[in-house]
């Protein structure tokens, strides 16, 4: 998203327009901008500030690829954006290597197919041997391809949980392209720059070579690889069969993750009937994002009626994981956060010599839970392109409901071994008369009451979040939640060996830590805030004193951040 642009755009703009109408290769979007900008000339306002907006500037390529509004025009996704960003992306492994072998997936998105099979023929007559995905399907299916044909680039069209309107572009490296531990993971720097100059050296788009064919079509044998690869991988225990609702939020996840738990012995699945298939419009969500309050408003009624003991979500291109399990307090569904359940699979992997690593804003309640086991535990960047780069990794997560429970099958978050493990230790604890609410108890018990929120404020004008980090560097909060701030730390200067990235630390006297960074896929500041305290002898009480804390924490974080 873009500041707001000028509501008369000046010639010079109009004349962009002109030449990108010119090279467009989609009659479609050609038409759409043709009428935007007669519009735009004959003083529509609105018009003129939509076309300014889309003309901001190239959609910018980073370590999450490529992501915006399907729409026309430079600051969109669309074919023309799609067609460039292959060819770079092409120019960039051919000056590197023979022949590069790329996988190309697509998810159900508004424009992912003709995205994939346009970046299949640019990247055929760039010179790379590609192959296809046979129909949309999960990105951790893209990761897992790349491992298993030893390819040396994935492409994932895909914006994952983000709005109906988005699409996106996720690239990935292995083979000759990348080290022993980035095989089949997410492009960090300086791949992700020298992609993105590659990509802006590229010419007119008239003159870009676009093969009719002489790609591979890969066959339904990839899907039963990858089925056949986590059930190997992810064996649940034995137990009491629990009863499961699925949803897989109108994306493509639906049939992987149901054939999955069918292979593993789950058979009393139930399925949100109204969210199974994909659908690109959401219509039952404004935002197909598990986290979002009310997604999983119809899971749970399912759940509820048909007495169902775990509830587990995908979002739209399965990648990560949300679960919900009844409340014996309230006598409904409890939804697990992304930190909470960290925890529980940890706990299950967790083993001497193991390695368990999370990013730097999740909870540090992972690193007692490998003290304890010892095992070794690893801090990462925000974003599994860092986390799944840990050398031996064993298992990581991220507290936005993101899981690596089988490293080995994909070196990436992957929501479908991740539903696979959380339904085999449901089913372990009802065969003891237990839940995962026993689980996250015992956990309490052993290492301490850990208790995670987050703030978030979402702007319309991006100046607005360099200036507030800026401002909170230099006046930092003196104390949070009523202790005093012991440490400062910029995550610029690099933390915990960590290399350099725009965030903040803080921690207080009392064990509060919270780190505060801009989102790098969304308009958006983010606070991470955690406290901890003992569970002492009374953990109900232990609990409601650090809810307590956990509120004034946050209150008074986002009086620190002063926007929104």
């Amino acid at each position: 998203m873009s500041t707001a642009p000028s509501p008369t755009p000046p010639e010079d703009l109009h004349d962009r327009v002109r030449t990108w109408i010119e090279d467009d290769p989609d009659p479609r979007d050609r038409a759409e901008l043709t009428a935007l900008l007669s519009a735009a000339q004959t003083g529509d306002g609105p018009a003129g500030a939509e076309l300014a907006d889309r003309f901001s500037g190239p959609l910018e390529f980073g370590t999450a690829g490529l992501r915006g509004v399907v729409a026309a025009g430079e600051h969109r996704m669309n074919r023309a954006v799609v067609q460039r960003a292959a060819a770079g992306l092409g120019a960039w492994l051919t000056g590197r290597l023979e022949r590069p072998r790329v996988v190309v997936g697509l998810d159900a998105r508004r424009g992912s197919r003709a995205f994939a099979d346009d970046s299949a023929a640019v990247l055929t007559a760039a010179g790379c041997e590609v192959l296809l995905l046979p129909r949309p399907l999960p990105t951790p299916l893209l990761a897992f391809a790349v491992r298993r044909f030893d390819a040396d680039a994935g492409v994932m069209v895909t914006a994952s949980h983000n709005p109906a309107a988005d699409n996106g572009y996720k690239v990935y490296l292995g083979g000759r392209a990348a080290g022993p531990e980035g095989r089949g993971v997410q492009i960090v720097p300086p791949a992700d720059a020298g992609i993105a100059a590659a990509i802006a050296a590229v010419g007119p788009l008239r003159d870009l070579p676009r093969a009719t064919g002489g790609w591979t079509v890969l066959g339904e044998e990839v899907v039963e690889d990858y089925l056949a690869a986590v059930t190997g991988a992810v064996r649940p225990a034995p137990g009491r069969d629990p009863r499961v609702v699925v949803t897989p939020m109108h994306g493509v996840g639906g049939p992987v993750l149901l054939e999955a738990l069918r292979r593993s012995g789950f058979d009393d699945v139930h399925v949100v009937a109204e969210q199974a298939d994909p659908d690109p419009d959401f219509p039952t969500v404004p935002f197909p994002n598990p986290e979002e309050a009310g997604a999983l408003d119809r899971a749970v009624a399912l759940a509820e009626r048909v007495g169902a003991d775990v509830v587990l979500a995908v979002d739209p291109d399965a990648d990560r994981c949300c679960v919900a399990v009844p409340d014996p307090a309230s006598g409904g569904f409890t939804t697990l956060s992304g930190d909470d359940l960290g925890r529980v699979l940890g706990e299950e992997l967790a083993a001497p010599g193991a390695v368990l690593a999370c990013s730097v804003v999740s909870s540090q309640a992972l690193a007692a839970v490998a003290a304890r086991h010892g095992a070794r535990f690893a801090t990462a960047l925000t974003g599994f392109k860092w986390i799944a780069r840990v050398p031996e990794l064993t298992f990581g997560y991220e507290e936005a409901i993101g899981y690596c429970v089988a490293p080995e099958v994909v070196r990436d978050k992957d929501g479908i071994s991740a539903s696979l493990l959380v339904a085999g230790i449901v089913r372990r604890e009802l065969a003891a008369g237990r839940t995962l609410h026993d689980v996250l108890d015992d956990l309490d018990r052993a290492d301490g009451v850990h208790l995670t929120a987050p703030v978030t404020v979402r702007v319309e004008d991006l100046s607005l979040i360099p200036a507030a980090m800026s401002r909170l560097r230099s006046q930092p909060p003196r104390e949070l939640g009523g202790s005093p701030v012991t440490s400062v730390e910029d995550l610029a200067d690099g933390v915990d060996d960590l290399p350099p990235t725009d965030g903040l630390r803080w921690r207080t006297a009392d064990g509060t830590r919270v780190v505060v960074r801009p989102s790098g896929t969304e308009p958006k500041l983010k606070s991470y805030c955690e406290v901890v305290a003992g569970a002492g002898d009374d953990l109900a009480a232990a609990r409601a004193a650090a809810r307590e804390r956990l509120a004034a924490v946050t209150r008074d974080v986002r009086a620190a951040v002063g926007i929104g």
